[in-house]
């Protein structure tokens, strides 16, 4: 009996556990889908649209930049870190998109070391070498690791 009272009390507590990390993920998924469009420095995503586009404002283009490649499609680039906005509005003057956007660094093959106050950045892909840094890049850097 006792050893069943044991398996009980494990699966309730990895029941309990389990559930946690599913609400602590979901909450987690929720607070990404909020933050609009994510886009990573240096690279471009494609904006499909649903109707016609007459006007495209970014909020800061030092951030991001877009460009109309033809009515129904802009291109939008991160230019720099941070966050800013887009609106796209049709020839009536109603919004298509009006959204956040969020440039950031990517982390995908990439190793960041730190030493005292140098911040090194490495593209692994398979060998880590010194990445091209942009000018963004370096002054996020110099801003936080003091080069």
């Amino acid at each position: 009996m006792v050893r069943y009272n044991g398996q009980r009390r494990f699966s309730q507590h990895a029941t309990m556990i389990a559930l946690m990390l599913a609400a602590a993920l979901s909450g987690s998924v929720q607070a990404h889908a909020d933050t609009g469009i994510h886009v990573v420095m240096n690279q471009a995503t494609v904006l499909k649209l649903a109707r016609p586009a007459d006007t495209v404002v970014v909020g800061d283009p030092e951030i991001a930049d877009a460009v109309v490649k033809d009515s129904r499609t802009v291109v939008l680039t991160g230019k720099g870190f941070g966050m800013t906005n887009i609106v796209i509005m049709d020839a009536e003057g109603g919004a298509i998109v009006d959204d956040q956007v969020l440039v950031s660094r990517s982390v995908a093959n990439t190793v960041r070391v730190y030493r005292r106050a140098f911040v090194q950045t490495l593209s692994c892909s398979p060998f880590c070498e010194t990445s091209q840094k942009t000018a963004a890049e370096k002054k996020s850097d110099a801003e936080i690791g003091g080069n």
